[in-house]
């Protein structure tokens, strides 16, 4: 079944949306190495984010994880504590003051980069090993987005983060 994209809902899904803001980036330099924090990346569409170890290594669908720091509160709370860091959860890149979930089938600028979002980003079993019994729970659901890289450009703390076609509120 074909999906109406001058359904009510369609239109609502591409109202405009807030600027969000790149809070903090994070890559993985090899398999459960130490998360390295750059300032600024680089990404291509051929290798997603250069220096992080799924360069060159992916179709294309995981080039980079985002998530929202609001939902680093949410799970920091499930799991009972005043925070979590973000390399805890190994993604790329925080943002902050965008829904991720509002870029659904939508290119994206980041920086100046271009990025179209690819699906959600689950927890992996990893999680009950960096928190603890119910850390996998208490990602469900606020594991953020994955993305790949459409247009190269680089991205930095502070940049904005916004759909590509979309007025901004």
């Amino acid at each position: 079944m074909a999906f109406n994209r001058s359904s009510p809902l369609a239109q609502l899904m591409q109202a405009p949306v807030r600027l969000g803001r790149v809070e903090w980036i994070g890559i993985r330099p090899a398999r459960r190495a130490a998360m390295l924090t750059p300032e600024r990346i680089e990404l291509n569409p051929q290798d997603g984010i250069i220096g992080d170890r799924y360069h060159s290594k992916t179709t294309g669908n995981r080039h980079v994880t985002l998530i929202q720091s609001e939902h680093l509160l949410a799970i920091a709370s499930y799991l009972g504590r005043d925070q979590i860091a973000p390399e805890d959860l190994r993604r790329n890149i925080v943002v902050s003051g965008l829904n991720l979930l509002a870029l659904k089938d939508r290119e994206f600028h980041l920086g100046s980069a271009v990025l179209k979002m690819t699906g959600d980003c689950h927890p992996c079993s990893r999680m009950e090993e960096t928190f603890g019994e119910g850390g996998y729970n208490a990602v469900r659901g606020h594991g953020g987005i994955t993305a790949r890289v459409i247009v190269a450009g680089n991205v930095s703390i502070g940049d904005a983060i916004f759909p590509v076609e979309a007025p901004l509120l």
